[in-house]
């Protein structure tokens, strides 16, 4: 299947004949193809704007209003309010990359980071371990994706798909894969957003997320 995208031909990735393997054909859309779903879940604190839609765009796939609020929060280096427009995630290449940026660099409590669990120093927690939650890459599933991917009957293919690409590119690197790359018998985590937003205004006002 090829898309049209900004008068890019570009192929998705995953497909069994594509032209030099279903690994092959890398990320190259900007946004989600479905758009339908506004991504909006209630949140007085990042309350959604009327007429605009939260699905996943840019490197990470940014997706859902409390992600685009507290991105686009994050520091001075941001400063934006991505509520009001999501679209820059899509249009402005440094926003889009920042907002990858710190959703892989900071913990939304009791989240840690990406960055984290791959440089080897999260711990987890007697709540981590009751959930069956250890560190390798199918952690990073649970962060990114977890209330889909995780706890779920295996396989499944969108976690098939994650860690055959992750395979592929500790290949490339000559590294190995680690341990737990699936998160089938992980329970996702359950953020309290207060007590993360409350730890994010820390982090705001000493500079540390950029």
């Amino acid at each position: 299947m090829e898309y049209q995208y900004n008068d890019v031909r570009c192929s998705n990735g995953g497909w069994n004949t594509a032209p030099g393997g279903q690994d092959a054909q890398g990320y190259c859309l900007k946004a989600k193809v479905d758009q339908r779903s506004s991504c909006c879940e209630p949140s007085a604190r990042w309350p959604c704007v009327d007429g605009k839609k939260y699905y996943g765009r840019g490197p990470i796939q940014l997706s859902y209003n409390y992600n685009y609020g507290q991105a686009g929060q994050a520091g001075q280096a941001l400063g934006l309010n991505l509520l009001s427009e999501p679209e820059l995630v899509e249009t402005d290449r440094i926003v889009s990359f920042k907002t990858a940026l710190w959703f892989w660099m900071t913990a939304q409590h009791p989240k840690p980071s990406c960055h984290t669990v791959m440089i080897g120093k999260w711990q987890p927690t007697s709540a981590d371990k009751a959930a069956g939650r250890v560190a390798g890459y199918g952690l990073l599933i649970n962060i990114i994706n977890g209330g889909k991917e995780c706890n779920i009957p295996s396989p499944d293919a969108r976690v098939v798909d994650r860690i055959r690409f992750y395979k592929k590119y500790c290949d490339i690197y000559g590294i190995g894969y680690g341990k737990n790359l699936d998160c089938y018998n992980q329970k996702p985590f359950f953020i309290n957003w207060s007590s993360s937003w409350s730890i994010m205004q820390d982090w705001i006002m000493d500079g540390s997320i950029f």
